[in-house]
């Protein structure tokens, strides 16, 4: 099972984002007089989206489905805070594009059969890139009509604009900003949210 559909505590890893994204970010936004999103587009393979009409259904017009292609948050990251999300919106429409991330804590060797240590990468120039990515539309269309056409190779959707040549603004996160990819980071991500109070997710 992909793990944004495992439990974690409460619902689904995916409902936190659903919840933060159509019920807290909306509600915060209008209480400070600003503009919260139009659309959520739910980026889901075919087959487990019937699962999820009720909850499209329920929030009409304001969530939709898309296949499987480019997507700007991870859903496996169940922890962004509202917090993380205006100031990485902010830095994007200051600049263009950017880009949650924090500098990387660990020592970083790179080798290149996996056995033996070829250098020690300096870390200060180092950073462990989260979502959201938040990039706009122009730069994005353009920059996947130049991935296109000379059939470059991206890692992310910010990578789209440096293929570009254009500024990409690292926003400093929150290091609780974890993606869910071992059972050890549901234990984690449980205690954090545990920490934070978090209310019990009920999208349906």
């Amino acid at each position: 099972m992909p793990k944004q559909f495992l439990t974690l505590k409460s619902a689904p890893v995916l409902h936190y984002s659903l919840h933060l994204f159509l019920e807290k970010l909306p509600s915060y936004c209008k209480e400070h007089g600003l503009s919260s999103p139009s659309q959520v587009v739910l980026v889901m393979d075919p087959k487990y989206q019937p699962e999820y009409q009720p909850i499209v259904d329920k929030y009409e017009g304001r969530l939709a489905f898309a296949n499987p292609g480019k997507e700007l948050h991870d859903s496996a990251r169940p922890l962004v805070t509202i917090a993380e999300i205006e100031a990485v919106v902010s830095d994007a429409q200051s600049v263009g594009a950017a880009v949650l991330g924090v500098p990387c804590k660990a020592t970083i060797k790179e080798s290149d059969d996996g056995v033996l240590v070829q250098r020690t990468i300096p870390r200060a120039r180092l950073w462990e890139v989260h979502t959201p990515q938040v990039v706009k539309v122009e730069a994005l269309l353009r920059g996947f009509e130049k991935v296109e056409k000379e059939g470059l190779e991206v890692t992310d959707d910010v990578s789209i604009i440096e293929a570009l040549g254009e500024p990409v603004k690292l926003t400093k996160g929150e290091y609780t900003n974890l993606k869910i990819t071992t059972p050890e980071d549901m234990d984690v991500a449980g205690a954090i949210l545990s920490d934070r109070g978090e209310e019990e997710i009920k999208l349906v």
